[in-house]
């Protein structure tokens, strides 16, 4: 590409450098900081907790940056991570220069860069978050040729003082506009925020969970991104969440990204998309319709949905926003455009390509072929994801579904289902099907009882499945709706105490 081909690139690095941020090299990072008079560099990377962590550097001179750039730094893991010893703690973070962007909230000039762990020998950290989903990533790839690409959909309640004027209705808040929906310029500053910082957007709105009736006004966003290889997906969700904090505080809001904040209210999820692409082509589909492939991958998510949801629903509240009735799934099943289901197919332009025409007849060109548009959606994550390790999960599951399961077609035929099952009418169709966990504590279960799946070929380590199960054990959320049913003070604590999840 010419750098004139970047007026509209957000990066203001790559924009700079006439070059997309995969290009990145050493020496152009050091000429955009010394050019544009950066004078800090922050190091950031995921702790255990799934939030981005960060290290600061004030630069002293182009050698001290260069040592930076060259040979990252030393972190102490045991504080990171709750499975390395503190007897041998000592960590490298190492910067991903692709990943550089301008810090928007410095008060002082300084570029952001996300970075990788590595141990006392230089090698890779096998149970890094990061790492883990690399492996995963080509695993998947070495056994079929393909490569999985996601997108989340990243939703989020920003609690504000009560707004007398233009109350939106409860539960009535699916994309409303200003000035129903209070928040709509935070949710543009955030885009332009994330895109700028490398994040591939494809669009945001307000969702259903409004509430004005409330002491505290509540209002429901999504931000939605663009499917990109797996460890970009990761990353670009870690640092919107960052960034949509970051601006909550800057204008005396909380933004929460909790699973539930209100009973009866919407809780917030982490919907997933994926797709699987070989040779830059989508293949979910075939001559028009899904392909065999997809349904392989759908029975290898349903497959492994149970033990999923350790790493996607890691909190007791995760378990309150899964119950009939709220747009989030129960059960272990799929199906096309049904929001009922756990895993959906949702729209995609396969018979649509002349659109455009019929809507402006006096457009030229003939039809066009969007079918790599199509992709798969799992449901049940939420906010509470450590989203490497889910997205991780998902490119084992699919592995398994496309390589590993003899019956995967028939799976997905018997699993799929053409009505709303949370209509009584439907009662028997929602009593066939098999449930996702309803606690942490059956989440770890299920986790440990399916670990040689996501152990197999070492992408995911013990070390990793058994810290995860462990910190899953702990909540002993065990019948913790029916412990918790009608006791309002308990379960407002318990919002209150995972209100920052993640």
């Amino acid at each position: 590409m010419k750098k004139n081909d970047f007026g509209l690139e957000p990066n203001l690095i790559a924009r700079f450098l006439g070059k997309p941020p995969a290009d990145f090299t050493k020496r152009d990072l050091i000429r955009f900081i010394e050019k544009n008079r950066i004078e800090m560099v922050n190091f950031r990377y995921v702790g255990g907790d799934g939030k981005l962590k960060m290290l600061n550097f004030y630069l002293t001179g182009r050698a001290h940056l260069d040592r930076l750039l060259s040979a990252g730094e030393r972190v102490d893991g045991s504080n990171l991570f709750s499975h390395i010893d503190a007897r041998s703690s000592d960590l490298y973070v190492v910067p991903r220069y692709r990943t550089a962007y301008v810090n928007p909230f410095s008060e002082i000039p300084a570029v952001d860069i996300l970075c990788s762990y590595f141990n006392k020998d230089g090698e890779p950290l096998p149970s890094a978050p990061g790492e883990i989903l690399r492996k995963a990533a080509a695993r998947l790839k070495e056994a079929t040729g393909f490569s999985l690409e996601a997108m989340g959909e990243l939703e989020y309640y920003v609690l504000f003082e009560r707004d007398p004027l233009f109350a939106a209705a409860v539960q009535k808040g699916y994309h409303e506009a200003a000035p129903f929906s209070k928040w709509e310029g935070m949710r543009i500053e955030a885009m332009q925020a994330i895109a700028r910082a490398g994040g591939k957007l494809k669009y945001a709105h307000s969702e259903v969970g409004s509430n004005a009736e409330t002491t505290i006004g509540m209002e429901q966003d999504e931000i939605e991104f663009q499917p990109v290889c797996l460890e970009d997906a990761a990353d670009q969700i870690v640092v919107a969440k960052w960034i949509l904090r970051m601006l909550g505080h800057r204008h005396r809001a909380t933004v929460t990204f909790a699973p539930k904040v209100l009973v009866g209210l919407a809780g917030s999820g982490l919907h997933v998309h994926t797709r699987l692409v070989k040779d830059g082509r989508n293949m979910m589909t075939a001559e028009g319709v899904l392909s065999d492939v997809a349904r392989k991958v759908i029975a290898g998510f349903l497959r492994l949905a149970p033990s999923l949801t350790a790493f996607g629903n890691t909190v007791p509240v995760s378990y309150l926003r899964l119950v009939p009735h709220q747009e989030a799934p129960t059960n272990i099943c799929w199906g096309d455009r049904n929001r009922s289901v756990l895993v959906r197919v949702p729209l995609g332009w396969l018979k649509a390509g002349n659109m455009i025409r019929q809507a402006n007849p006096r457009e030229a060109g003939g039809e066009v072929d969007f079918s790599a548009n199509q992709t798969v959606e799992f449901r049940c994550p939420d906010g509470s994801a450590n989203i490497h390790l889910l997205l991780a999960g998902l490119a084992v599951a699919a592995r398994h579904g496309l390589v590993e399961m003899q019956n995967a077609l028939a799976e997905a035929q018997r699993l799929y289902v053409d009505v709303n099952i949370f209509d009584d009418a439907h009662k028997d169709v929602r009593e066939r099907l098999p449930q996702l966990p309803a606690s942490c504590v059956e989440s770890a279960e299920r986790l440990l009882a399916d670990r040689a799946v996501y152990e197999k070929d070492g992408v995911f380590t013990p070390a990793t499945i058994d810290g995860v199960a462990a910190v899953l054990r702990a909540h002993d959320d065990k019948h913790l709706s029916e412990r918790l049913r009608g006791k309002s003070e308990e379960i407002e604590a318990l919002v209150r105490k995972f209100l920052h999840c993640a």
